[in-house]
């Protein structure tokens, strides 16, 4: 990986953040032959990990991950009422889910990156920007980068799209995970969901064990937790389901960090710019997916970048309209609002006796099962 120094440099395009939605970026365009420089204030990609990493069929699909680094695949997803009896069990008939060991993912996307020729600076922070450049701080000093375009990809809290004038994202939730081994046994790989407002507020708890690891998470709205984060991970780990005699050992991995739930951003876009994956609210409303959402959005910022590079107009990425996606977010927008009423253990029991229902399954089965992936702008 190429190292950033003390000095000013130059490229075409300022790529901040070395998640999936960065790296993916950043290796489209490179592969359009231009020049890439790739930061990540991070030392190691395989420190800090935010998500839990499940990728659903359609990316599974549509994106060449590597299966060396995807769990076994996933059909089975079991829904629990707060008081965690009666769950409505769900099966599809074809492979849903696998969930990637991130790490090592993360560390096949650089190579990529690195191989279609990215410049890359790990242990390097965005500092800001001062006209139409760019400030760096690395573990070799300052830095200052005139580039023709910045991609933000540095999170739900992007300072890229602070800097840039463009919208940033109001509607959060706050999770927490943990992630270990599990030996194998002849259960099925199972998704398990609790739906539980006193113990994840306007979202739901989790575990994914597929035989080979176990992620144990809670997510909800920050300010509703009645006991705080990290008190209602401890109770909900006492207690998770689909771990009945699985041993948790003493050293896991922990996650956490924020998640955007208000759809994609309007402004995502100005001339010399753009915002990927968490940075432009590119997350599931309803469930808080994100995986297939940051790729497919990083697809449609690459186009339009290369071609504003190539056209020599800044002009051409305002065809990179958040607004006109957005559009297409609104009935997963209303259900998102829904969610945040549902406050109490009783209203959720209530709600999941529709659950029950054949209705009610199918319902289910749609949101968890269903083709749709992130919306692609409509062409004209």
């Amino acid at each position: 990986m190429t190292e950033v120094r003390g000095v000013t440099t130059s490229t075409d395009v300022l790529v901040i953040g070395a998640g999936l939605a960065g790296l993916h970026t950043a290796t489209l365009l490179a592969r359009q032959g231009h020049d890439v420089l790739l930061v990540e204030r991070r030392a190691s990609l395989a420190s800090a990990i935010r998500t839990t990493g499940i990728f659903v069929r359609k990316t599974l699909d549509d994106f060449p991950l590597p299966p060396e680094h995807l769990g076994p695949p996933i059909r089975r997803v079991v829904l629990y009422p707060p008081a965690m009896r009666r769950p409505v069990s769900l099966i599809s008939p074809r492979d849903e889910y696998r969930v990637g060991d991130m790490a090592p993912l993360y560390a096949a996307a650089a190579a990529v990156a690195a191989e279609a020729g990215v410049r890359m600076a790990l242990g390097t922070r965005y500092a800001g920007r001062q006209g139409n450049t760019f400030h760096l701080a690395g573990r070799d000093g300052p830095t200052t980068v005139r580039a023709r375009f910045v991609v933000g990809a540095d999170g739900a809290r992007s300072r890229v799209a602070r800097d840039l004038a463009l919208d940033r994202n109001r509607h959060l939730l706050v999770g927490a995970e943990e992630v270990f081994e599990v030996p194998g046994n002849d259960e099925p790989p199972t998704f398990h969901c609790v739906l539980d407002p006193s113990l994840a507020p306007g979202y739901l708890a989790w575990v994914v064990n597929d035989g080979q690891h176990a992620h144990v998470g809670v997510a909800g709205y920050a300010d509703r937790f009645p006991e705080g984060l990290r008190r209602a991970m401890e109770r909900f780990g006492a207690s998770a389901p689909g771990l009945a005699g699985v041993d948790r050992p003493e050293a896991v991995e922990r996650r956490g960090g924020l998640i955007p739930v208000g759809g994609v951003l309007r402004r995502i876009s100005c001339a010399d710019g753009v915002l990927v994956g968490d940075a432009a609210g590119a997350v599931s409303p309803l469930t808080a997916g994100g995986l297939d959402p940051c790729l497919r959005l990083s697809e449609r910022a690459a186009e339009v970048i290369d071609d504003a590079l190539r056209a020599g107009k800044p002009d051409a990425l305002t065809h990179y309209d958040g607004a006109a996606l957005r559009a297409r977010f609104r009935g997963r927008l209303t259900l998102r609002r829904a969610l945040a009423y549902v406050r109490t253990p009783a209203a959720a029991a209530a709600a999941f006796t529709l659950l029950r229902t054949p209705f009610g399954q199918a319902a289910a089965g749609r949101v968890l099962f269903g083709d749709r992936s992130f919306p692609g702008p409509a062409r004209g």
